[in-house]
């Protein structure tokens, strides 16, 4: 089963992308949703985020204020290197257990990991596809999303590996910056997906 790692900086598209994967029958395993699993109440990992990071942190019903969370460590590289220590090694294990799960004739799985480059999983996979779109366009796209300003949305960005770096890992890549047509956008994918099936064969 052939390995393809998407990633790419916030707000570049890499959701959609993997939409358009997952419409042609590939199986997608998200890294951000297995993020956000390993912290729901009630797993263990919880218990250390607040020791960590404070008790402040622990909303009236036991979950995680994720965004306070988020808001925290973005504006600190220390403390982001003190969540990734804490939560990757469990989300690369539930990435495993949801590989190892898969069909054992599937042609192959892509694997939406945000943070590819930055955390050094480039041995995790067999192919890296980069979504990729200047940065200005990035803050514009988070901006609208989030509801945030500017200056907290490119803190946001600048968090993240930057965009050469993204490319010089990259296999493949897709440029999904303004203007890029939706059919065009799936036309690159169909183009992609017959390529990582025959490079499965």
């Amino acid at each position: 089963m052939l390995r393809v790692g998407l990633t790419g900086g916030i707000g570049s598209g890499k959701s959609r992308v993997a939409t358009i994967f997952a419409q042609r029958g590939a199986p997608v395993i998200d890294t951000d949703h297995l993020a956000r699993a390993v912290l729901d109440p009630g797993q263990p990992l919880l218990a250390e985020i607040f020791r960590v990071f404070g008790e402040d942190l622990r909303r009236d019903d036991g979950s995680l204020d994720r965004a306070a969370l988020r808001a925290r460590v973005f504006r600190d590289p220390a403390l982001r290197a003190r969540l990734e220590a804490i939560t990757h090694p469990a989300i690369g294990q539930a990435m495993e257990e949801r590989i190892a799960g898969l069909p054992t004739d599937t042609a192959y799985v892509l694997l939406v990991i945000p943070l590819l480059v930055e955390v050094g999983w480039r041995d995790r996979v067999d192919r890296v596809l980069v979504i990729d779109c200047p940065e200005p366009v990035q803050v514009e796209r988070v901006m609208a999303r989030d509801g945030i300003d500017e200056e907290t949305a490119w803190t946001m960005v600048r968090a993240q590996a930057s965009r050469n770096r993204r490319l010089q890992a990259a296999d493949d890549v897709i440029d999904n910056s303004a203007g890029s047509g939706t059919a065009s956008l799936t036309d690159r994918v169909l183009a992609l997906d017959h390529l990582y099936r025959r490079l499965a064969a």
